[in-house]
């Protein structure tokens, strides 16, 4: 099976984000919590939940039952019916959700959401512009892509029109020069505004940004940020847009990590963890300014799945669970308790450590060749043979038994909200062992 597997991938399945040629996927046979294992029967302990949406584990007994019994009832429906698992499913979402955030437009993914919450951002200000930050990631597809502000979307140019970038709040690179969070807080926001001043406030339509930034860093906006940027947008007339897709859903010990600083925006995008990815789901969250705009006049947008049988199912059966389990209280002690003093504990350890951040269950350790000067481990965007000090990493962690995520000279901390205390000490001390592998590589003074 493993090698008709591998054969027919090979020569049928076309990747995303690959040269073709260069692959070597693994095959998986099965999953259990926090561990999957291959075709030869060698068993991972993943650190990435897979795309970080993985929140539940593999294989969750009660989310699996929930597929299985809306299988046998119902499988599929149009948008235009009502139907038990949407309708609860939508409920228990708005009942999760910050302040007047009551309906939910259902997608079949992140990148969908994304797409619709420009839209409804536009048509509900009448306005075109969107400033979106540089280290973002909200989609491949036409405008998400487009809102993206890394490397990703450089393949796609020229985009769609109305697209302005400003500089988020990141401490350990600032690019306002701040020496303290309270500083990169504010000349952040100073930064943000003079955008707003500079591109005419009456043509910005909103602001979108990662509650906290995922791919691009794990970057945790120092406090007040968030609650500024809401008060910006309040000034000018513009929504807020937080992109939830990768921190929602129990990932940084909140329902929607922008509940951490009490922020309530008016649209939020999420995906992933609503139903740990078991069946493609996600959606836009709306609050009331959005919701009238469209009480009387058509939303001119929609999707054959939109609200999917199975996938609410999944999504009802995993916030049940999230309740039943205590999970974000979990995330919180044990991201507080374990995950983020052990990480230090490696920084110290570790000259090629410049920084380690994060919370709950989502941390990222950044990998330099200088701590004085944060000159970082493989140079921005490498690849072949500029990124081989990560490259080997990752084979180290995978030989190991550890299944990392990484980007550009990060490694990410994002396991499964359900992991063991006993296995995050595992993947940590994995972690710990190889990075004497970018030790090797550190220039600057220890």
């Amino acid at each position: 099976m493993t090698d008709s597997a591998y054969r027919d991938d090979r020569a049928h399945v076309f990747h995303s984000w690959s040269a073709q040629r260069a692959l070597n996927p693994t095959v998986l046979a099965g999953g259990e919590g926090s561990w999957f294992w291959d075709g030869d029967g060698k068993r991972y302990l993943d650190f990435s939940s897979q795309l970080v949406n993985l929140n539940l584990g593999h294989q969750h007994p009660r989310i699996v039952a929930a597929i299985q019994e809306q299988a046998a009832k119902l499988c599929t429906v149009a948008p235009t019916f009502a139907n038990d698992a949407r309708s609860e499913a939508a409920r228990l979402i708005a009942e999760v959700a910050p302040g007047d955030l009551s309906h939910v437009f259902f997608t079949n993914g992140g990148t969908e959401a994304v797409e619709h919450a420009l839209r409804m951002a536009r048509l509900t200000t009448g306005r075109h512009k969107i400033l979106s930050a540089y280290r973002s990631y909200h989609g491949a597809t036409a405008g998400a892509i487009t809102l993206t502000g890394d490397p990703r979307r450089w393949g796609s140019e020229p985009s769609i029109p109305g697209v302005v970038r400003f500089f988020g709040p990141y401490p350990y690179r600032s690019a306002f020069h701040a020496v303290t969070a309270a500083e990169e807080c504010d000349r952040a926001l100073a930064h943000l505004e003079q955008v707003f001043t500079l591109e005419g406030p009456h043509t910005v339509a909103a602001v979108i940004l990662e509650s906290v930034v995922g791919t691009n860093g794990i970057l945790v906006p120092p406090d007040g940020y968030l609650a500024g940027v809401r008060e910006l947008c309040d000034r000018y007339g513009a929504l807020l847009i937080c992109d939830e897709v990768m921190s929602g859903f129990g990932r940084c010990g909140e329902w929607f990590a922008a509940d951490r600083w009490g922020v309530v925006p008016d649209l939020i995008t999420f995906a992933k963890g609503v139903n740990s990815g078991y069946v493609p789901l996600g959606g836009v969250i709306l609050g009331a300014r959005v919701y009238e705009a469209f009480a009387d006049r058509p939303y001119p947008g929609g999707l054959t799945y939109s609200g999917h049988p199975l996938a609410c199912a999944a999504a009802v059966a995993t916030i049940q669970t999230m309740r039943d389990e205590g999970i974000l209280e979990r995330v919180r002690d044990l991201g507080s308790r374990v995950v983020g003093p052990r990480l230090a504990e490696i920084a110290e350890r570790h000259p090629s450590v410049g920084e380690v951040r994060g919370l709950g269950f989502f941390w990222a350790v950044e990998l330099v060749r200088d701590r004085d000067t944060r000159e970082m481990l493989v140079p921005y965007n490498a690849a072949g043979a500029d990124a081989a000090p990560m490259a080997e990493l990752v084979a180290a962690c995978k030989e190991r038994g550890l299944w990392p995520f990484t980007h550009f000279n990060r490694v990410h901390v994002v396991p499964p909200c359900v992991t063991s205390e006993a296995d995050l000490v595992t993947g940590l001390d994995i972690l710990d062992e190889v990075l004497t592998l970018a030790d090797r590589h550190y220039t600057g003074k220890v």
